[in-house]
């Protein structure tokens, strides 16, 4: 049994909040969260992901009231799956400081689902000591039929790049389109359709902790990604029996168990442990309107940070649409070397940085300590007088980037992938010294120093 349909995708608003939401009127239960007998003869089960004990504001469960509880399976068993496409053994994985890019991932042209689909770029860390990440990248040319997966590793942000996905939860239904992003959370059980015919984007997966909003510090109250933009679905339940795999992902192995319903089966919930979405098209951008280009922290979205203040374990950054004015300033990405690691994926258009090799569907690798930077072809433009006319980068780019105080280890599958260009390099081998003795402050192309340089 369903609801109307007009309520299959409604959502609630806000990031963190604690919700409660019924399929049926009166599923929630009033004044406790586990009575004797539930209304309509429910099952009470609780989802935690964090302990019991930690702190209020750190602190988060919901409580599920399902018409069978979610034990009721037989024993899980190992799935056959190669253990080189998806992982998180990093102890097998390799190091190297050369920098990394791949062309984007192909469609399968045979039925290959989300979790078939899922291919592990790299990652460090161990789910099984809540420690780290892992980065994968999905393709996929078919949807979830009774099959589900839960994830006990850690949650999953997913960044959709080609085709659509309409992603169930035990929480309700969420559509999910490129230029969006959804975060499922640990445990929680769901199943991805296509849209399409098929679909390709990447995932992060956080072995530790939750993501959360940056603190905004200075700039104020507001800007950036807004609490109210953040949307949670609405109940929604079906009553079917079925011949069900429940798909469990533990320390990176694939485990599969058989059930006689579907997991989607919980009527009313509570709590503020669920699942989210966002549109990245409401994030606020702030920028320098002045002179010289700011760090792209300012660009952060989410983060889930680590116990050293200041560091994240990962952070989800984009590089929106928007202004740039700032005057006397190189306004591409500058060249740069970061304790941090830096994965770059694609959504569409072209990367700022890049003029060419770097499409949408691939991705880069900076890893820590390893240089990087505008190509041969950007630098030369970005220099050239008439870069500093005031512009507005297209709305058609969408690029993004997952940055990490860990080192990552790249999988063995993946620097051996036929996706790797393995000419990156050369992109900045034509870049050539500019340099003149003879250099003055009024031989500046522009004809002027910057104000400030002269005490003005």
């Amino acid at each position: 049994m369903g609801v109307p349909e007009e309520n299959k995708l409604q959502y609630l608003t806000g990031f963190g909040n604690d919700f409660g939401s019924e399929a049926l009127p009166g599923a929630l239960p009033v004044g406790q969260n586990n009575p004797r007998v539930c209304p309509y003869g429910l099952y009470a089960e609780q989802l935690s992901g964090t302990t019991f004990t930690a702190p209020r504001s750190q602190n988060k469960r919901s409580w599920l009231y399902r018409i069978r509880p979610s034990v009721t399976h037989e024993p899980f068993h190992p799935l056959n799956f190669p253990a080189e496409q998806l992982t998180a053994d990093f102890e097998r994985a390799v190091v190297t400081p050369n920098q990394l890019r791949w062309r984007p991932f192909s469609i399968p042209t045979d039925d290959v689902d989300f979790v078939r689909g899922l291919f592990t770029i790299c990652g460090a860390g161990s789910p099984g000591k809540k420690d780290g990440y892992a980065i994968h990248v999905y393709t996929a040319s078919a949807s979830m039929d009774d099959c589900c997966l839960g994830n006990a590793d850690g949650d999953m942000l997913i960044v959709p790049q080609q085709g659509g996905l309409r992603i169930t939860t035990e929480f309700g239904i969420m559509e999910v389109l490129p230029g969006e992003i959804c975060v499922i959370q640990r445990g929680m059980r769901f199943s991805v359709a296509l849209l399409g015919s098929n679909a390709r984007g990447y995932v992060l997966e956080v072995f530790q902790g939750h993501f959360t909003l940056p603190d905004l510090g200075l700039i104020g109250s507001n800007g950036l990604a807004n609490p109210r933009d953040f949307d949670t679905p609405v109940a929604w339940f079906e009553e079917r029996a079925c011949n069900y795999t429940v798909i469990q992902k533990f320390e990176g192995e694939l485990f599969s168990a058989s059930q006689a319903f579907s997991p989607f089966n919980v009527v009313a919930w509570h709590g503020n442990y669920t699942p989210y979405k966002y549109d990245l098209a409401k994030f606020c951008p702030v920028n320098a309107v002045a002179f010289d280009h700011p760090d792209p922290s300012i660009f952060t979205v989410l983060t889930c940070p680590s116990a050293v203040p200041g560091t994240a374990v990962a952070d989800f950054v984009i590089f929106p649409p928007r202004w740039t004015v700032a005057e006397h300033t190189f306004r591409p990405p500058y060249y740069h070397r970061n304790t941090m690691s830096e994965f770059m994926g694609l959504v569409r258009g072209m990367y700022e940085a890049k003029q060419e090799g770097f499409s949408p569907g691939g991705a880069s690798l900076h890893l820590c300590m390893t240089p990087h930077g505008p190509d041969t072809q950007t630098f030369e433009r970005a220099i050239l007088p008439d870069s500093q006319q005031p512009s507005h980068l297209p709305g058609d780019t969408l690029a993004f980037m997952f940055e990490t105080s860990y080192t990552p280890r790249v999988t063995p599958a993946a620097l051996g992938s036929p996706h790797i260009d393995r000419n990156y390099y050369k992109c900045w081998m034509g870049l050539k010294s500019h340099f003149d003795r003879n250099w003055t402050p009024n031989a500046e192309p522009e004809g002027e120093a910057p104000p400030h340089a002269n005490g003005n």
